[in-house]
């Protein structure tokens, strides 16, 4: 029997919701007309979506009714929930797309997928332009620092009198500062889960810059002479420069250690051990441009290493370490005192929980 409501069987009753349903799948079978009824009955201009109306369902046949009891209508796909509910004090900012977000993304291989959410000590985040913007900057300070270097050291192994030589040496101060600059903007970019760390980086390279500025202007200028020409002529003046280095130093030691690259660790030790050799007078000249050559070589494979780094691995690239690892840190540290214990409570209470 077919009413408004279902079909019965037997004493059991399929329904449906009130109002009118569509058949998607199954065309509406054509049988006599019943006994008595001459209306003459229109072709339907679609087939394929037949509306049946409440009204006149009584005059359904068996067999459609059954048809539609073995095969009910897909019921409507429901948004799909979160596994874990998301700390609203970590939600993440600024996820609007821009029209430039495809061209950031296509800027290097391995970048992630903007929707994916990943798990993190301190709630859900997700990587957003910001994020993408931010390490592409942070890489090209990095080749800044490394190609600046790269051709300023290049003059060392230039004769004398040789036209590119020249031009190198005559600009070498300039090239000074446009690494200096990158290594800076790497610097402010950084990403170090103790912020100590990275305040005291981003001061040793200011002590440096300060120090170089006044080396320059108190010492080599005086004697018409260019910062770098001076610093080599006097080692001394590597107190005053040096801190620069060191920040550079630390940071090569933090790629190394995070990430495993061999260059980067042996870098960690041929910066300083070039430096101190320079500043102490106990390392000749041979040495000298022995380590240089070799420091020369390994930045510019740091350097260019870098962007064969994902940003964010995907589920494909579960065996490359990527350049973030665990936004949910940064977050957390960026909240104020108050919101950090707040957080923290909500974090620990199931724990809690579940010890009791």
């Amino acid at each position: 029997m077919a009413t408004a409501q279902g079909v019965v069987f037997g004493g059991a009753t399929k329904s449906w919701p009130s109002g009118e349903f569509t058949a998607h799948t199954l065309p509406r079978p054509r049988a006599p007309a019943p006994a008595g009824d001459h209306r003459h009955r229109s072709p339907r201009k679609n087939p394929e979506k037949t509306k049946l109306n409440p009204a006149t369902s009584s005059t359904m046949p068996m067999a459609t009714a059954v048809l539609l009891r073995l095969a009910p209508l897909p019921p409507h796909p429901s948004p799909r929930a979160p596994s874990s509910p998301r700390p609203a004090l970590l939600l993440p900012l600024g996820r609007q797309r821009s029209r430039a977000a495809g061209a950031i993304r296509a800027a290097g291989d391995g970048l992630a997928d903007q929707t994916t959410v990943y798990t993190g000590v301190y709630g859900p985040w997700s990587v957003d332009d910001a994020d993408v913007r931010e390490m592409l900057l942070y890489r090209a300070g990095l080749v800044t620092a490394a190609a600046s270097f790269l051709v300023a050291s290049s003059g060392a192994f230039l004769p004398a009198g040789n036209p590119a030589g020249d031009a190198v040496r005559q600009g070498a101060d300039l090239l000074y500062a446009a690494g200096a600059a990158g290594l800076g903007l790497s610097l402010v970019l950084i990403h170090i889960y103790v912020t100590p760390i990275k305040r005291f980086l981003q001061a040793l390279w200011a002590l440096g810059v300060l120090g170089s500025v006044g080396t320059y202007a108190l010492a080599a200028q005086p004697l018409d002479e260019g910062l770098v020409r001076y610093v080599l002529e006097h080692p001394g003046a590597m107190w005053f420069v040096g801190p620069t280095f060191a920040a550079l130093t630390g940071l090569v030691f933090k790629e190394g250690l995070c990430y495993g690259k061999l260059e980067a660790g042996i870098l960690t030790f041929v910066i300083p051990i070039l430096l101190l050799g320079h500043l102490s007078g106990l390392m000749d000249d041979g040495a000298k441009l022995g380590l240089l050559g070799v420091w020369m070589a390994l930045f510019t494979v740091f350097a260019a290493r870098k962007f064969q780094q994902p940003i964010k691995c995907s589920a494909v690239l579960l065996t490359m370490k990527d350049d973030i690892s665990d936004k949910s840190v940064f977050m957390f540290n960026a909240l104020p005192e108050e919101e950090k214990k707040a957080l923290l409570q909500k974090l620990e209470a199931p724990t809690e929980q579940k010890l009791e």
